[in-house]
């Protein structure tokens, strides 16, 4: 007879699950819907424990609210059809904005995350808030216009910034890549397009985010790593985002190595990984030896067709970077480094340099499953991360509470 898995005779029977508090609020009957945990009445007592009766009065207060559609699919039994829950996807909109140093991005999409226009805008390093945030809510009023939508549809904004943000009050307090932005309010430049809640981050853990749908499914554990003009990382450790205490975690192109002693950073110090790894020092390289390029979009441009000097830098800094970054593997033992960022359009030549120094550089356990991926969403995940951010803040229990609240 086939054997089948049982427990020791000796061993006490499994403790019973615990039971879901029965003090679900409609915010969270609604988290339930959106993430498709419980999408039928029946499944949403199940899950929370409430009655027909509670269940039924939170629904009526979130379909009152055009949040929660409900509609009928067929039985597989044959039996009565039960009502399918599903978050109203057209009842408001979100806008996305990924600043970066010479590109930004920006978008409109409905409440479940599907994008229903985009624009990306080429501009001049070194702009200050006062120049670039105009031209920002200019493009959004005119996505807005040409959807026929307006302002007061947009539930949230999401933004994402280089450098370290205060998500508190919604500003820049350290960035190199953005002079000009440490310390200023950005939500006032975007009132006159939609009276909103902004949400600003760091663009490392913007991309971080983007990952949910992607290499998150099947890693609680990962170092998201950011390789453009800059460095950083986006730590989620348990599936859950790291920040640290002020908000700075992950700023792993300002760590200290031998190779860049002496050699200054962008930030004002000397020393850092940047100087010797980051986009914005290798342009300068190829430039001082004749190379006609002006941004690390186009150093990874030469690398993919083949040009052997670009080929080189491009691994070179995937070298230096694995160096740094092997500490912190062995410390936080993650499963996936993903790699994004413009680095990744060279993807196979950076990472065969990060390799080449990382493993070596970690320890053999942490090591043994360690894999290196490409980012989910490539030059989007900016305005992906962005997007699932706000939702996350607009849609959250708390909000949605609230929202139902008002008189």
């Amino acid at each position: 007879m086939p054997s089948t898995m049982s427990l020791p005779a000796s061993a006490p029977p499994p403790p019973p699950p615990t039971p879901p508090s029965p003090g679900a609020t409609a915010g969270d009957l609604l988290e339930l819907i959106r993430s498709g945990r419980a999408t039928t009445r029946g499944e949403l007592g199940r899950v929370t424990g409430l009655s027909r009766t509670a269940v039924s009065a939170r629904l009526t207060s979130l379909v009152a609210a055009g949040l929660v559609l409900e509609g009928e699919e067929e039985s597989a039994t044959g039996g009565r059809p039960a009502s399918t829950l599903v978050l109203d996807r057209d009842a408001g909109l979100v806008l996305a904005v990924a600043v970066g140093r010479s590109r930004s991005q920006m978008s409109v999409c409905a409440l479940d995350g599907t994008e229903l226009a985009s624009v990306s805008h080429d501009q001049e390093v070194g702009l200050g808030p006062d120049v670039l945030m105009p031209v920002v809510a200019g493009h959004l009023a005119r996505m807005l216009a040409d959807l026929g939508r307006a302002g007061d549809e947009v539930r949230g904004i999401g933004m994402s910034l280089a450098g370290t943000v205060d998500r508190d009050r919604g500003v820049s307090v350290d960035s190199p890549a953005l002079s000009g932005w440490d310390g200023v309010p950005l939500a006032p430049y975007l009132r006159e397009v939609a009276d909103a809640p902004l949400v600003v981050d760091n663009d490392c853990n913007v991309m971080a985010a983007s990952e949910r749908d992607g290499h998150l499914i099947d890693h609680d554990d990962v170092l998201v790593l950011k390789a453009s003009t800059g460095l950083g990382l986006g730590i989620v450790a348990g599936g859950q985002l790291v920040r640290g205490h002020r908000g700075a975690a992950g700023e792993l192109g300002h760590v200290k190595v031998p190779a860049a002693a002496g050699l200054p950073c962008r930030c004002g110090d000397t020393g850092c990984l940047e100087a010797v790894a980051g986009g914005w020092a290798l342009v300068e390289r190829l430039r001082e030896s004749g190379r006609e390029v002006h941004h690390v979009r186009d150093l990874v441009a030469q690398a993919v067709i083949g040009h052997g000097e670009a080929r080189a830098i491009v691994r070179e800094s995937g070298r230096r970077v694995g160096e740094a970054l092997a500490a912190t593997v062995t410390v936080l033992n993650p499963r996936a480094v993903v790699v994004g960022g413009d680095m990744a359009g060279a993807f196979d030549t950076f990472a065969a340099g990060l390799r080449d120094t990382l493993f070596p550089g970690t320890t053999a356990l942490a090591g043994r499953d360690l894999q290196v991926l490409p980012a989910t969403y490539g030059e989007r995940a900016g305005l992906v991360g962005c997007v699932r951010l706000v939702l996350d803040e607009v849609l959250s229990p708390r909000a949605v509470d609230a929202l139902l609240a008002r008189p």
